[in-house]
């Protein structure tokens, strides 16, 4: 998953892709994270919300206390000091001494089974998709391979050393990472900790599991239904701020209205204890990135949400060594959301389940003849290794469920390149 100094930009009216905001943040926007992490094992529902809605009913939610608009003197120490959770969490999983950034850290493998991890397979679907992008463009002499959030630049390896030698050698491979690079990587990698720069590439960009990681503020509606910015400290305790307003107050009305007062017309306020997270700075963080290409396409890979179904407690959590703990940011855990990758969608998007995508790429989970147990015992097994990766990745109730959003570049040459599940066109 992934990292991103979350840009506070306005996503513009309509499904156009925003332009980065004058007043954004002056961190660049890279990443970094479990980009090549799949599915976050633990006891969790997979394809649900997560444990992380904390309604202000829970007996696990630390008591808000009186509403404050504002933090703590600058002095007070870090415990202490109350923050909105989009900084928070920035500070906890990529400051100098963050979940991610921690020098010595053992990466997302470390805390994640992940689907680059779960099986090459994974990796030889997107040297699958890769290809049929490069057939798509005509063949170009030179063929960009963006990873953002790239964790240990496992996925760009597996990438290369599924391709054929013919495209390997006029693919231009970018690890895109805040982390340092880690001894041993391939020498064409290309390690960076920042997007290149926008418009200068043609190929694919692929984004496992990072705009997950792109810290957001998460909001609560209070006693009277009114959505109030979540101020968090450090350990974990948690209480209401000021009420939203602005860009993020009509974000809440177009892509979470049940939080949101007046969204669908007059009516009864909010329930309390409501909660949701602002997606904007996710938005503005996947459209720099499809603004990397030239031409092509962009795909982020999360789990994720849509409008009709946006869980009503949030989707923040936790993770740590390979369990769901409550989410705090302190640096000792994972934080992570999912993402309404419908909201991040523009024009021509498509958006397929995981499962649908690997399908179409080749990767199936059908079980091979029981005759060849006989005839070829040594083929027999490793065939069914691989269909058993294979299931583990399109699993329905897990790998399965993620969510693919195709983001096509500079043209529509690489649109439909994958079937759809669900019903092409305008996402939102």
């Amino acid at each position: 998953m992934a990292d991103e100094t979350a840009a506070d930009a306005t996503r513009n009216a309509g499904n156009a892709l925003p332009e980065d905001p004058p007043d954004a943040p002056g961190a660049p926007p890279g990443t970094s994270g479990p980009g090549t992490s799949g599915h976050r094992t633990s006891d969790r529902d997979p394809t649900g919300p997560g444990a992380s809605g904390r309604a202000a009913s829970s007996p696990d939610t630390p008591d808000h206390g009186t509403p404050d608009h504002g933090t703590s003197a600058p002095g007070t120490p870090g415990p202490a000091e109350w923050r909105t959770w989009q900084d928070a969490a920035e500070r906890a999983l990529y400051g100098p001494d963050g979940f991610y950034t921690r020098p010595g850290g053992p990466g997302p493998a470390g805390h994640f089974r992940t689907s680059v991890h779960a099986s090459p397979l994974y990796a030889g679907a997107v040297a699958a998709l890769l290809r049929r992008v490069d057939t798509a463009l005509g063949h170009p002499a030179e063929l960009a391979l963006v990873d953002v959030g790239a964790g240990r630049g496992e996925l760009l390896t597996g990438v290369l050393a599924a391709l054929p030698e013919e495209v390997a050698a006029r693919v231009r491979p970018h690890a895109v990472e805040r982390a340092p690079r880690p001894p041993g990587l391939d020498p064409r990698i290309d390690w960076r900790a920042d997007l290149p720069a926008p418009g200068s590439l043609t190929g694919l960009l692929f984004a496992n599991e990072w705009l997950d990681n792109v810290p957001l503020d998460v909001v609560e509606t209070d006693a009277d239904g009114v959505p109030r910015r979540v101020l968090v400290r450090a350990d974990g305790a948690e209480r209401l701020g000021a009420p939203v307003d602005g860009p993020d107050a009509e974000w809440l009305a177009r892509w979470w209205p049940p939080v949101a007062p007046d969204a669908a017309g007059p009516g009864p306020s909010p329930a309390p204890g409501l909660r949701a997270e602002i997606g904007r700075p996710r938005d503005a963080a996947w459209a720099r990135a499809v603004r990397t290409l030239r031409t092509g396409l962009a795909v982020a890979a999360d789990y994720a949400h849509r409008r009709a179904d946006r869980p009503p407690f949030g989707s923040l959590t936790g993770f740590r060594a390979g369990r769901e703990v409550a989410p705090v940011p302190d640096g000792s855990c994972d934080l992570t959301a999912h993402v309404a990758l419908d909201a991040c969608a523009g024009p021509g998007a498509e958006l397929l389940t995981q499962r649908t995508a690997l399908h179409a790429l080749g990767v199936s989970g059908g079980r091979p003849p029981l005759s060849l147990a006989t005839s070829d015992p040594t083929r027999y097994v490793r065939a069914l290794a691989r269909a058993g990766q294979a299931a583990e990745l399109t699993d329905p109730a897990g790998l399965g469920a993620f969510t693919w959003l195709l983001q096509p570049a500079g043209g529509t040459a690489c649109t439909g390149l994958l079937t759809p599940d669900l019903p092409s066109g305008d996402p939102h």
